[in-house]
């Protein structure tokens, strides 16, 4: 789907695209370092559905600009997603978030339940769930050793890290590498900052997981499994799909988001 209309904002200008109308609205957000391509096919499965459809680049990404000396921040981003629904005129759309865009769909769900009419994150660490000693060890150090890799290697090694296809390492690393190892370096520490245990905190939305059954990124995997027992909810565990999974297994992920919003009774017959 082309980004065809542009929003000005402080330090940055964000690409978005806004097809169909009515009920229900549906926000694509992706994750860090990537941009709004890793949504293609679901937005179009979607559409087909007579769903309207936001896609976005976050700030820093794809064909979203970040002024000069400006830097990637949480509260910028979620500043952009409440911007965007204004210009959009809408008032209670369903935010769909990969990796980091699962993170912020969670926060402004949090912070604005009101404004949501429900949330479903795909690969992506719980904001509010607890982390032993050896996972906050880990939250703590990973960009610090991510700052080690020359820029030449990073955007190789993280796709061989996150995609399991051949073709969806192949489009990973060609969309990491476009990015500044510097700005991407502070995309993760802005990931970080999400992740706020709250173990008592239950979301004030429907909500629905998705994750890919080779997901080896962080402590996705198992905390992901913790967080649907604690909200009762089920787990869509993706065969073969690592943590690009709507690059690494499209036609499934359409699938489980139009059985959700089906299920949530948003779906016309």
């Amino acid at each position: 789907m082309s980004l065809d209309r542009r929003l000005a904002r402080p330090t940055a200008d964000i690409a978005f695209a806004d097809r169909g109308a009515g009920e229900p609205v549906v926000v694509l957000t992706h994750g860090a370092g990537v941009d709004h391509s890793i949504f293609d096919a679901q937005a179009a499965s979607l559409a087909r559905r007579g769903v309207r459809v936001i896609l976005w680049d976050l700030r820093g990404h794809g064909q979203s600009t970040l002024a000069d000396r400006a830097r990637f921040t949480a509260a910028d981003a979620l500043e952009d997603l409440d911007a965007l629904l204004h210009t959009c005129g809408v008032e209670s759309p369903v935010l769909v978030g990969h990796s980091l865009g699962g993170n912020l769909a969670q926060a402004f769900a949090r912070r604005h339940p009101g404004r949501v009419a429900g949330v479903i994150v795909l690969d992506s660490a719980w904001n509010t769930g607890s982390l032993s000693g050896p996972e906050r060890f880990a939250l703590r150090v990973a960009a610090p050793v991510l700052s080690l890799i020359s820029a030449r290697t990073l955007p190789g090694l993280m796709a061989r890290a996150s995609a399991e296809s051949p073709d969806a390492v192949a489009r990973t690393e060609a969309v990491f590498a476009r990015m500044p190892k510097r700005r991407f370096l502070d995309v993760w520490k802005a990931t970080t900052t999400f992740v706020s245990p709250d173990p008592g905190f239950r979301s004030p939305v429907p909500l629905a997981l998705i994750r890919g059954a080779r997901d080896r990124t962080g402590n996705i995997a198992t905390a992901m499994a913790r967080w649907a027992a604690a909200e009762r909810v089920v787990e869509h565990v993706i065969p073969d799909a690592g943590h690009m999974v709507t690059w690494d297994a499209p036609e499934a992920v359409s699938s489980v988001l139009i059985e959700v919003l089906d299920d949530w009774g948003l779906l016309s017959a």
